[in-house]
């Protein structure tokens, strides 16, 4: 596997300003642009990853956000191309919007059980998101490799202080004015005003450029975001949302997944491998536990049963996620699944 065989993920921080004109239409046409809002959004949080945050009371120049990760760049166009088509997106505007791509890491942190996961993003349930863009100046990349990796070392040893604070780092070199998209995750900003302020007397911080502007933003359902923006309230149309009273989700079409074939798609953080196996539907993690080979590019073996990776043979049993054949000694996560008329539902 080379390099430009890993399937990386394009990160997207889109962030949302509200026309205060809209305040001022009647509250039936505001309930009603919401609830069409929420509607054109409800395919893509099957497409990829989507988290709503709510920038309401911790900026002046921006009101929401929505952080999205895929692996297909036309999804990152379409879902703005869609909000901004909506009779609500006539009275949004983009204040900020930042491009990156996960990529290992240059550095070497073996006591890290993350470090080899961050080609995919996986947010955990934090009810804040600190974002800001990261630049550093050019003597950093003048220094030795060594010496580079001594200095994120003790960035490492800091942040273990702060256990409950989790990073997700994302490289934009090329792709964005930035070099780096940095977002930490936790409950508590008091926790992360303290990391950053151990950060600041860091060696490495002498090497920082640009580390602003930076946004403390609240998690929250699309539903609640929207609410967040003043107006009339939908939150009570939240039950009308994907998941069912058995907690299973609609990821995608019946009519998207003939016999025979493949599709990932994402329910939350989690990327999910579809496969139609003779008019049976199974659903499994998408990521090989060996090499992170995206498996809904794999395929079924004659016996109907056995899934194989598209990277290094890997077979996997596709009902129980069982490792059957090749180098994989760690089982698959599978998914439940039901058919319900034109709608495949996993949980």
């Amino acid at each position: 596997m080379t390099v430009s065989d890993e399937k990386r993920q394009l990160v997207r921080y889109l962030f949302f300003r509200l026309d205060p004109v809209w305040r001022r239409l009647g509250p039936d046409k505001q309930v009603e642009q919401k609830i069409e809002l929420v509607e054109a959004l409800r395919g893509f949080q099957a497409r990829s990853l989507l988290r709503s945050y709510s920038t309401m009371g911790t900026r002046g120049d921006t009101d929401f956000m929505l952080w999205q990760a895929t692996e297909d760049r036309e999804t990152l166009q379409a879902l703005e191309t869609t909000i901004l088509s909506t009779r609500l997106g006539g009275y949004l505007s983009t204040p900020y919007s930042y491009l990156a791509m996960t990529k290992r890491s240059i550095y070497e942190f073996p006591d890290d059980p993350e470090h080899d996961e961050r080609i995919s993003v996986r947010p955990q349930d934090s009810k804040y998101l600190f974002l800001y863009p990261f630049v550093k100046t050019r003597p950093w990349y003048k220094l030795g490799q060594d010496e580079r990796q001594g200095m994120m070392n003790e960035h490492v040893r800091l942040g273990r202080k702060y256990p409950d604070i989790r990073i997700n780092t994302s490289y934009s070199f090329g792709l964005d004015d930035q070099e780096f998209m940095v977002a930490f995750e936790g409950d508590e900003p008091g926790d992360f005003l303290d990391l950053v302020m151990d950060l600041r007397e860091s060696d490495a911080s002498a090497y920082t450029l640009k580390d602003t502007p930076i946004f403390t933003c609240i998690q929250m359902s699309l539903w609640d975001v929207l609410d967040s923006l003043g107006g009339a309230s939908v939150s009570e149309l939240a039950r009308f949302t994907e998941q069912d009273a058995e907690g299973f989700v609609a990821v995608a079409k019946v009519s998207e997944l003939p016999p025979g074939s493949s599709k990932r798609v994402y329910n939350g953080a989690d990327a999910i491998a579809l496969f139609n196996v003779g008019g049976r539907v199974y659903a499994v993690s998408d990521r090989c536990t060996h090499g992170r080979a995206s498996l809904s590019e794999g395929f079924i073996d004659e016996d109907g049963c056995t899934l194989n990776c598209p990277w290094h043979e890997g077979r996997f049993n596709v009902a129980t996620g069982e490792p059957v054949g090749g180098p994989v000694r760690v089982t698959l996560k599978t998914y439940q699944v039901k058919v319900e008329g034109e709608r495949v539902k996993v949980r």
